[in-house]
């Protein structure tokens, strides 16, 4: 039975990057809950290879992207070009992840905070300052999200979800408990990184949800044998047509839960109004040795070689509901909406 009296707050999702006056210490979701491990970044060099190494996750990046561009702008030289040296930081930043857009978002919020003051040598402090708004301005965003998804559960659902959506699904959760529903989950491994059976599994339980963790290809056998009543997954991604774009392997549970007549709302806090079709995002392809291991140990035959490409493309078509920040939308009702002040 869900406690609503527990903490909502998972600790993974409330304090997983810490700015210092030392650095950037990012906990290390490669091996979590596993291990309680810190990366100390000193640059925003440090910080792009945590980065593009996996040490962050979901939504982590966000986070750590805006911390990388306060070290920038702390490590500035006086003399030099502030806001220049801050361009080149965001740009390093922006390429480690190209598909998930949540870096851009961070990094553009801070050059606009660096614009605003030029090359003062206050630049630094605006920076943190916007740093910090833009992580509790998230944070709130998710909660807004998290009530408006939870609308849509129902007391005794069976939410079958993919991947990790960090506050934007924990909110969800959070918010079915404390509307008195109570909700059950199913979360796939996720392979390559275990995303699901790690991060997701350890969230869920740690707000009180019942968890259950399936492989990758239990998904549509589960849904067959009435086991889910609802598919749920955070978005890196949607576009302004309505195509979800999240970690490889949604598409194929997305075509399930259409055949099984199983809803499938995907998460996020609005619709990038810079793609406003799926051929605008690029689609992130990792070394396909990632894929020939799991948390270090080699599990394919060295006969093999891997292909790894990081996301996959739902169509509008599959997606029963786009939950923002500002409300429920149909997938092909996104473009009708105003969203300059999203």
């Amino acid at each position: 039975m869900n406690d609503p009296s527990k903490s909502l707050v998972p600790t993974l999702v409330a304090d997983s990057v810490r700015l210092t006056d030392e650095g950037v210490d990012i906990l290390d979701r490669r091996v979590f809950p596993l291990e309680r491990r810190w990366v100390h970044c000193a640059t925003v060099e440090d910080v792009a290879v945590a980065i593009e190494d996996m040490v962050t996750q979901s939504s982590g990046p966000f986070f750590a992207a805006a911390a990388g561009m306060v070290l920038a702008a702390r490590q500035a030289a006086p003399s030099s070009d502030r806001v220049g040296h801050l361009e080149l930081a965001a740009a390093r930043l922006v390429a480690t992840r190209p598909t998930n857009n949540l870096v851009r978002q961070a990094t553009d919020r801070m050059l606009a905070a660096a614009h605003a003051i030029g090359d003062d040598a206050s630049v630094a402090v605006a920076i943190e300052a916007a740093a910090r708004q833009a992580g509790d301005e998230y944070l709130e965003r998710s909660r807004q999200l998290g009530r408006h998804a939870a609308a849509l559960f129902e007391h005794g659902d069976a939410i079958l979800t993919h991947c990790w959506g960090e506050s934007y699904l924990t909110e969800a959760f959070a918010a079915a408990i404390r509307d008195g529903k109570s909700v059950t989950a199913m979360v796939t491994e996720t392979r390559p990184y275990l995303q699901g059976a790690r991060l997701t599994a350890e969230s869920l339980g740690e707000i009180g949800v019942e968890v259950t963790v399936i492989t990758d290809n239990m998904g549509a056998w589960a849904m067959a044998q009435g086991r889910v009543t609802r598919f749920v997954t955070a978005a890196d991604r949607v576009t302004l047509d309505g195509h979800v774009v999240n970690k490889i392997g949604t598409l194929q549970l997305a075509i399930a839960a259409r055949h099984h007549g199983i809803p499938y709302h995907a998460l996020v806090h609005g619709p990038d109004l810079e793609a406003p079709t799926a051929a605008d995002v690029p689609i992130e392809e990792r070394d396909g040795d990632e894929v020939l291991q799991v948390l270090g140990t080699r599990t394919a035959s060295r006969l093999a070689k891997g292909w790894y490409p990081a996301f996959d493309v739902t169509p509008p078509d599959l997606v029963t509901t786009v939950v923002t920040s500002r409300g429920t939308f149909e997938p092909g009702a996104l473009r009708t909406r105003n969203w300059d002040d999203a």
